[in-house]
């Protein structure tokens, strides 16, 4: 089973989170062989970190939560919430078989939050170049739609939001986003 975990930061947590990054690469690190993707998001200045994206292939439900809440970072307080949804990879890859590389162009992530009917659900014609991760987001069963999660290389925020259709979502985040990880 597939989990996208998004922790978002909390505005005056930047110390803590720079204070525990080695405890919080050891406990990833520990996931390393279930990881599809994993990296920061990041303030418009392209550095200051807001966030934290994992995707993961774990075997239940239960591991997925425990990967989330046991994280150091959201056991000291760093983070002010944690989206924790199932979510099904359509490209059947992970970031580092990206071919475009960890550091070419600038990287999203977007998120789709489902309004209504499916939509977005194969993979965007003439977007694999660009695309690192892509897949619905899915209630816990993986029975009904939530939205849409996707890693990607665009040529800026509005490009990366034009991924998703967009009167088919009741909102859609963009987030810029880097591959994370100790070579990083």
């Amino acid at each position: 089973m597939e989990f996208l975990c998004h922790h978002r930061d909390r505005s005056d947590s930047l110390a803590l989170r720079m204070e525990l990054l080695e405890e919080h690469w050891s406990y990833t690190d520990r996931f390393a062989q279930e990881m599809i993707a994993r990296g920061p998001t990041l303030a418009r200045d392209g550095e200051t970190p807001t966030g934290s994206v994992h995707i993961l292939d774990l075997p239940d439900a239960a591991t997925a939560r425990a990967f989330a809440f046991d994280e150091p970072g959201y056991q000291a307080g760093v983070y002010r919430d944690v989206l924790l949804r199932r979510w099904r990879d359509l490209l059947g890859r992970t970031m580092w078989d990206f071919p475009g590389g960890p550091t070419e162009g600038d990287r999203f992530l977007v998120l789709g939050l489902g309004a209504g009917e499916a939509a977005d659900l194969t993979v965007p014609a003439g977007r694999g170049d660009d695309l690192i991760a892509y897949g619905p987001l899915l209630s816990d069963d993986a029975t009904a739609w939530l939205g849409t999660a996707a890693l990607l290389r665009a040529s800026g925020p509005a490009a990366a939001r034009a991924l998703l259709t967009e009167d088919r979502y009741a909102d859609i985040e963009v987030h810029p986003w880097r591959f994370g990880g100790r070579s990083q």
